[in-house]
């Protein structure tokens, strides 16, 4: 089964790196290549579509990229489903639960929320209270599923975030979280804190700031992820791309 082999990459003397998609072509580039395994990008896969990061992206539409995608590639598929597109676990369970369907072996699922704009935690009592049922309900139904759980800390620079983050990755893997992963955190002290309170494989995600892949295999990070950052670098040589043409009157910087 493929989530089985997608657990096994979180437990390699090297950590997973995790290709990040947003549509068909780049899930089959990413698996030409060599990826191991590919994971959607929520940002850049709403972008794609003409939408705003944060569950504006229906999630039918969702369903249908991810169709899509999991129907062109034979290498495991992550989905970002951001806040789980509810606030009831019931609804949360029954979206991934059409995911696995379709072939999806682990989802990631965040503590924060988008509302009007802005970006905020979640409780972490209530939030580990939702991972709690949403976990019991596919222990019932038999539903094996890699559950990446997103702690928003760092993202958001709350006050003693190392500590905080410890908190919750303390509640999230009493309710039954498979990964733990922490975006923005880029320290090698605070990353080596992080892994060393859990049992739970750790992601980091690409930034500027972030130790290269060997520092990170000698922190004991398991997981790497791209975040939306190849999307938007796509993007802005698309642009430059055009604006070289526009300047230059041929097509010579294409070929």
């Amino acid at each position: 089964m493929l989530v089985n082999t997608f657990r096994a990459l979180h437990t390699t003397s090297t950590p997973l790196l995790l290709a990040n998609v947003w549509d068909v072509p780049t899930a089959k580039i990413s698996q030409k290549n060599g990826f191991k395994a590919i994971g959607t990008s929520s940002a850049a896969l709403a972008a794609t579509l003409g939408y705003e990061d944060g569950e504006e992206l229906p999630f039918s539409e969702l369903l249908f990229m991810i169709d899509k995608i999991a129907s062109a590639v034979s290498i495991p598929l992550t989905v970002d489903i951001e806040a789980g597109y509810s606030d009831v676990p019931e609804e949360t369970f029954e979206h991934i639960k059409s995911l696995v369907k379709l072939g999806v072996v682990g989802i990631n699922i965040e503590d924060s929320k988008v509302l009007d704009g802005e970006r905020s935690l979640v409780n972490a009592d209530k939030f580990a209270s939702f991972l709690s049922v949403i976990k019991g309900h596919l222990y019932k139904n038999n539903i094996d599923v890699f559950i990446n759980v997103r702690t928003d800390t760092f993202l958001l620079n709350v006050k003693k975030t190392i500590a905080a983050t410890k908190n919750r990755i303390t509640q999230y893997q009493a309710a039954g979280a498979d990964g733990i992963f922490i975006p923005c955190i880029t320290n090698d002290t605070d990353i080596k804190a992080a892994v060393s309170h859990t049992r739970l494989p750790v992601n980091v995600m690409c930034m500027p700031e972030l130790a290269n892949f060997t520092d990170l295999t000698d922190l004991g990070v398991s997981r790497i992820s791209m975040g939306n950052f190849i999307h938007q670098q796509q993007l802005q040589h698309f642009e430059n791309t055009l604006i070289d043409i526009q300047a230059t009157d041929s097509f010579n910087t294409l070929f």
